[in-house]
């Protein structure tokens, strides 16, 4: 009797998404994911190429972030301001801000291959054209939206950097482009280290393009190039930024994730994630994919409010912080360690270290209150 074939994993997270085009993985979704590496609904999500936003709506969460149609026009224009006369902006900040001796560089677009668009054709001609460079050919190259690919939950990932260059230092460069502005040389903290967060996956992906290619990784450098407004004009700045310790983390947080394709076949055959279905066949899929949420979720994830909510209703430890959770080993409910304290209930043995620590400080607590 020939052994039953399963279905195709591509397939069947194609078939949870149901007929929306899917989603492509980006850099900041990418580290979004690895923020939360144990959370399988946003891998599943992710990898499915689920519309986040659209789901959260369909079941009565509607996302409280994202970019204005303003912050979204400004960068679209500060992007063409640089991009502006084959990067003559770009080339005006190595030469005189990086001290980098160049007039002039070519620049290739990538955006098309010969009028075709497709991503694989645009990564194997990103592909070769590194190689060209890294070779000591035509160093004076500038690569405008190179496609590079990186394994992510088990499923490639095809990622467009904004440039990259070999002009510094004879070395390969990130560039990344944002709108914040830089003020007296300082910008806002919290955005360039999103940025840089960014830009680690766009090296990593990188040194795997590299590492295909059996070219030394040692052309690569550590450090990208961010270019954003100076002061209170349009006028790009730029700043090298070093990544070494995001690019460990990033590499760290990567290895932790599960395969998403294994996550999708644990699920029941009748769960969707198609949008156009009913909020409660929506949910109950939800729920069959285990969720890790933390209050932190709320700055990065549009499901957060849905998640939160559910964390809310089971009183899930999470709910309170990852310091919470991972003070609670075992333990799946605020209630249940409560019911502990009170001797209502018993630990069971996978609970009861946990259970012992609880009690010990609840009696420093009334020890220290008695004190009071």
């Amino acid at each position: 009797m020939p052994s039953q074939q399963s279905e195709p994993p591509d397939n069947r997270l194609a078939r949870l998404r149901g007929p929306q085009p899917p989603q492509p993985y980006t850099a900041r979704k990418i580290t979004a994911l690895t923020a939360n590496p144990a959370c399988a609904r946003r891998a599943v999500l992710d990898a499915a190429g689920v519309d986040k936003a659209l789901l959260a709506q369909q079941v009565g969460y509607e996302p409280r972030f994202g970019q204005s149609p303003f912050a979204l026009a400004r960068e679209q224009a500060f992007h063409s301001l640089v991009k502006w006369g084959s990067y003559a902006e770009l080339i005006r900040l190595l030469r005189e801000q990086l001290s980098v001796p160049v007039a002039e560089a070519h620049v290739t677009d990538l955006n098309e291959v010969g009028g075709n668009t497709a991503l694989h054709l645009r990564e194997r001609e990103t592909l070769r054209l590194i190689a060209h460079v890294a070779s000591g050919q035509d160093v004076r190259l500038i690569l405008d939206r190179p496609v590079l690919t990186l394994e992510v939950a088990g499923q490639t990932a095809y990622l467009e950097p904004d440039a990259l260059t070999h002009r510094i230092g004879g070395k390969f460069h990130v560039v990344l482009i944002r709108s914040f502005a830089a003020i007296d040389g300082q910008a806002n903290p919290t955005a360039v280290a999103e940025a840089a967060k960014q830009a680690a996956v766009y090296v990593l992906a990188l040194h795997r393009a590299f590492e295909t290619a059996g070219l030394p990784t040692e052309q690569i450098s550590h450090e990208f190039l961010l270019v954003c407004p100076k002061d209170f004009s349009n006028r790009p700045y730029g700043r090298l930024i070093d990544l070494r310790q995001e690019l460990d983390a990033l590499q760290f947080q990567l290895s932790r994730l599960r395969r998403a394709e294994d996550l999708a076949a644990q699920l029941p055959e009748t769960a969707t994630l198609d949008t156009t279905r009913s909020a409660d066949e929506l949910s109950s899929s939800m729920e069959a994919l285990d969720a890790s949420y933390t209050p932190s979720c709320l700055s990065f994830c549009e499901m957060a409010r849905y998640c939160r909510d559910e964390a809310a209703g089971c009183a899930s430890p999470a709910r309170l912080g990852s310091g919470v959770r991972n003070d609670l080993p075992g333990i799946d409910s605020t209630r249940s360690a409560l019911d502990y304290l009170d001797g209502v209930a018993a630990p069971g043995e996978a609970e009861a270290e946990a259970a012992d620590l609880l009690r010990a400080a609840a009696r420093l607590r009334r020890i220290r209150r008695g004190a009071a």
